[in-house]
């Protein structure tokens, strides 16, 4: 009987135990689940999602309306005239000023899949010069980004460019931001955001 009864509280516990799942960021259609900070310009053209300078030429995010802690998100994006932008994650935004860390999407040999943290401790991991050819300027890229409590992965055309534990990361939480950096003439495409929360 006791058997039984230890079998029947496991069955009952994996049948409450919620299953991963994975969530499509962009519907490619509209900004749906996203918010916009800053005057730069975000939209969607022929099913990707699009960010570019505004007159402003200053910094502009693109943030998810719910915070995600443990997840792995692949996405692709491709760089056109100027692609320096980002992926923030466990961030904060207030007006165009954002906290948290950022998997850096940049033009070739400026650190592409790095990791930076704004207005804080400014670069924890840069790209070693042989790994800055994985970047595939002008055509679609790849990017992995696997966070799991204090743990950080970051995947460029499926080659590791980032594996390390940070512990202030481990203690933040926040949203998945997009950016603009500022100083005008940059334009991103990004497609196929899928979030699998761990």
């Amino acid at each position: 009987m006791k058997r039984f009864i230890a079998l029947a509280s496991v069955v009952a516990t994996l049948a409450f135990t919620a299953p991963t799942k994975t969530v499509k960021l962009f519907n490619g259609k509209d900004l749906t689940g996203w918010k916009i900070y800053g005057t730069e310009k975000w939209y969607v053209d022929n099913g990707e999602l699009i960010c570019e300078s505004g007159p402003d030429k200053g910094y502009g995010y693109l943030a998810t309306d719910k915070p995600y802690k443990n997840f792995d998100l692949s996405l692709q994006f491709k760089q056109e005239a100027n692609g320096n932008s980002g992926v923030f994650f466990r961030s904060s935004i207030e007006g165009t000023k954002i906290s948290g860390w950022q998997v850096e999407v940049a033009p070739p040999n400026h650190d592409t899949g790095g990791i930076y943290e704004s207005y804080g401790r400014g670069w924890l991991v840069q790209i070693p010069d042989e790994k800055e050819n994985i970047l595939k300027p002008s055509e679609w890229n790849t990017l992995r980004i696997r966070v799991e409590g204090d743990h950080v992965q970051t995947y460029l055309n499926g080659q590791q460019m980032v594996d390390m534990h940070d512990e202030k990361i481990g203690q933040a939480n926040g949203s998945v931001a997009l950016q603009i950096h500022d100083g005008g003439g940059i334009k991103v495409r990004w497609r196929k955001l899928m979030l699998k929360e761990l």
